[in-house]
């Protein structure tokens, strides 16, 4: 009895062991390497990727200045100094952000992809790509709507005209009524 349990405590320790090591193995498979944050931060930098991220926290302050004025009106701007005060001791908690997304960019893309994302969104096409891209989109978006409309008038009638055809056909091989 006494080597049983003396062999399950092992080979419970080989378990734990065992954890810890793969557990390590699995955090430096996700560790990033500096060359990899740096090509990332260039991308995400050439790309606009976390400007959209920068109306956060004004947004976020001013609903809660919303909130509070209507609450209690009377300390209007005195919640308005405040909120401003605090936001503004938070901006600096935008560069963790920027690092999250930066470490997502370096795990998600190889540092050749990342600094060829940057060549080219630092190029003349891609700029022009990052300015008018959401304008082609938006006007694809719209082609694509009045392409749906016309198909869709487009099939029904032709599905309508076929109908009433197979209908008609049908009424006229059936024996007259008497």
């Amino acid at each position: 009895m006494i080597n049983i349990s003396g062999f399950g405590r092992w080979a419970a320790l080989a378990v734990v062991a065992s954890g810890i090591a793969f557990g390590a193995v699995a955090k430096a498979d996700d560790a990033v390497t500096d060359e990899q944050m740096k090509a990332a931060r260039a991308a995400i930098s050439a790309i606009n990727a976390t400007s959209q991220f920068d109306r956060i926290l004004p947004a976020v302050a001013e609903q809660l200045k919303n909130q509070l004025i209507q609450a209690t009106p009377n300390y209007q701007q005195q919640i308005s100094d405040t909120v401003d005060a605090k936001a503004l001791e938070l901006a600096t908690r935008r560069a963790d952000l920027e690092k999250e997304a930066a470490t997502i960019y370096a795990k998600t893309f190889s540092v050749e992809e990342l600094n060829a994302i940057t060549t080219f969104y630092q190029s003349a096409a891609g700029k022009k790509l990052l300015a008018d891209g959401p304008i082609a989109s938006r006007e694809m978006a719209k082609a694509a709507d009045i392409w749906t409309a016309g198909v869709s008038r487009d099939l029904a009638a032709e599905t309508d005209k076929a109908l009433q055809a197979t209908v008609a056909k049908d009424k006229a091989a059936e024996p007259a009524a008497q």
